[in-house]
């Protein structure tokens, strides 16, 4: 089942609550999750985050900058 664009912005809402506290346990809706970590939960945000660009028309772009440490 697709989750509408208001609902993973509310699972999204909650996760950031739930890292904010330094919680690992979220509730979406009526369904609790335990994550394991700090990071799994970022990864979960991560997710979500490219739902809702998706699902609004945008695609997620990464911009990977190296140096080599010259001047």
């Amino acid at each position: 089942m697709a989750l509408s664009l208001e609902q993973l912005q509310a699972n999204r809402d909650a996760i950031d609550g739930t890292i904010a506290r330094g919680e690992l346990s979220v509730t979406f809706s009526d369904r609790t999750v335990m994550y394991r970590s700090v990071t799994d939960l970022k990864r979960a945000r991560d997710i979500i985050d490219g739902d809702i660009a998706s699902l609004a028309g945008r695609s997620r772009q990464s911009l990977a900058v190296a140096s080599k440490g010259f001047a």
